[in-house]
């Protein structure tokens, strides 16, 4: 069994030195890799080189040259697809088929930083147009904002650290990434994809640790934006602790699918089936709640059960496999807890409810209560509670009673009621014919409500990392006079 040593990189040099933290392979129950964990004086000396020497190299990189660096990190994701996808089955149970496509969307998410780096640039502004303005000429360009922290999570830690590194490298910052305890291995892979396409020392540093070392991050004076992917909770300590900082903050979500009378019933099952378990249900857009219209609901559930009873479960590491283990026993259990308190409640459990060790049977929960856990908490694992209802508004009244505002899913081919569904639902992004669980990257991402703010793609997140400067020029002026 490979044991991967995670090294920290603190001012342009990967160490090893210092205490190891253990990972526990969730499915394989044996230790994969260790992580050198960041001391008080590893996050100093970050900071310091950040702050001192990191931010004017970077900024004085032409966003031309942070391009082709970007762009090289992601052919060589590329080709490392096969062993970054074996890292992810053994840190987090992902099966293969997952992790290799999040390394596809790995070296996807770069090529678009890197054709959002050559686009960054200003205006021209109409100073002009009001009397006091003649005369002069303004111009305005987007600056690196200097520092970026990047706190990833565990369940993404490649493509969503793909996500806050390269768009923080376009934009021209220095960044300090905080590696997800789960993923250590992997996070330091994607980083080491930057720094062997050629970016300088000062682009990146990396440091593993838990919330102990992500608080004194975010509360240090010299970082001046963040970008943090987790739980609605975690999120707050960020806020908290980072103070009058810039943020950008992707929480979690209970996203709800909704099944019209007029939506293709075999089309929504195979979906929400597909989408419900990918990554045993860790994702925050994952599908957890499905509305259906009581007309089509047995229907529905029956075709959605027989979907998901075909899931292959198993080991990771094997190529068929569809649904792998949780991140750890506790995950798991929790589920299990639920899934038996929805039971007791007046559910029925076709499918799951059980667990071993980690690996989490793929559950179904049909009719639960309103009020249980399953329908009102992020669940984040394998399962799916499926729904009737009976009136549009009233589900889309039942969707918005959740505290997030992720994505969510609607099947139909009533315009009216798409577009009714895109004004009325409290909720970042609609997808419509699809369930809650499809993204692009390049496109905007982010929630409302509980589920945070700000939109992680690469040209929105480069707006967040970086600031518009100004310069006026008196007594010099490209428009007319008289």
């Amino acid at each position: 069994m490979p044991d991967v040593l995670a090294p920290a990189l603190i001012a342009g040099e990967w160490t090893t030195d210092g205490a190891t933290a253990e990972r526990v392979g969730p499915y394989v129950r044996a230790v994969v890799s260790r992580a050198v964990r960041a001391d008080d004086a590893m996050v100093r000396t970050a900071v310091h080189y950040a702050h001192n020497g990191g931010r004017q190299a970077m900024a004085a990189l032409a966003p031309a040259t942070r391009s082709g660096i970007l762009e090289r990190a992601a052919a060589a994701a590329l080709r490392q697809r096969a062993a970054l996808a074996e890292l992810l089955a053994l840190e987090l149970g992902k099966p293969v088929k997952d992790g290799g496509g999040e390394i596809d969307r790995v070296a996807d998410t770069l090529a678009v930083c890197a054709a959002e780096a050559r686009r960054i640039g200003g205006d021209v502004l109409p100073v002009a147009g009001w009397a006091r303005g003649v005369g002069n000429t303004a111009l305005t360009y987007r600056a690196p904002a200097g520092v970026a922290l990047a706190i990833t999570p565990f369940n993404a830690p490649a493509n969503l650290l793909a996500h806050k590194l390269g768009a923080s490298f376009a934009a021209g910052n220095t960044t300090i990434v905080k590696a997800p305890p789960q993923a250590p291995a992997v996070s330091a892979a994607v980083v080491g994809l930057l720094r062997d396409a050629g970016a300088p020392p000062e682009a990146v540093q990396l440091l593993h640790g838990g919330g102990a070392v992500g608080a004194a991050l975010c509360a240090a004076p010299e970082v001046s934006v963040i970008s943090f992917t987790g739980s609605a909770e975690t999120g707050a300590a960020v806020a908290r602790a980072a103070g009058a900082k810039r943020l950008v903050l992707e929480l979690g979500g209970n996203a709800a699918t909704i099944v019209c009378a007029d939506a293709d019933i075999a089309l929504a099952a195979a979906v929400c089936a597909r989408t419900g378990y990918t990554n045993s249900g860790q994702s925050c857009i994952s599908v957890q709640r499905v509305y259906v219209h009581r007309s089509r609901y047995t229907e529905f559930a029956d075709a959605f059960t027989k979907e998901v009873a075909a899931l292959k479960v198993g080991d990771p590491l094997d190529p068929a496999t569809d649904v792998g283990s949780m991140v750890d026993d506790d995950a798991a259990e929790r589920v299990v807890t639920w899934t038996a308190a929805a039971a007791a409640a007046g559910a029925t459990i076709p499918l799951g409810g059980t667990r071993t060790g980690a690996t989490l049977a793929p559950t179904v929960v049909l009719g639960p209560p309103a009020d249980a856990d399953v329908v009102r908490r992020e669940v984040f694992g394998a399962l799916v509670a499926v729904l009737p209802f009976d009136d549009f508004a009233a589900v889309l009244a039942d969707c918005n009673s959740s505290r997030y505002g992720l994505q969510a899913g609607l099947f139909t081919n009533d315009i009216g009621r798409i577009l009714t569904a895109w004004r009325e639902l409290e909720v970042g992004g609609l997808i419509v014919n699809g369930s809650s669980n499809y993204r692009l990257d390049h496109v905007p991402f982010g929630g409302v409500k509980d589920s945070g703010f700000g939109r992680e793609s690469p040209a929105a997140m480069i707006e967040d990392y970086t600031v518009v400067k100004t310069l006026l020029l008196r007594g010099l002026s490209i428009w007319g006079t008289g």
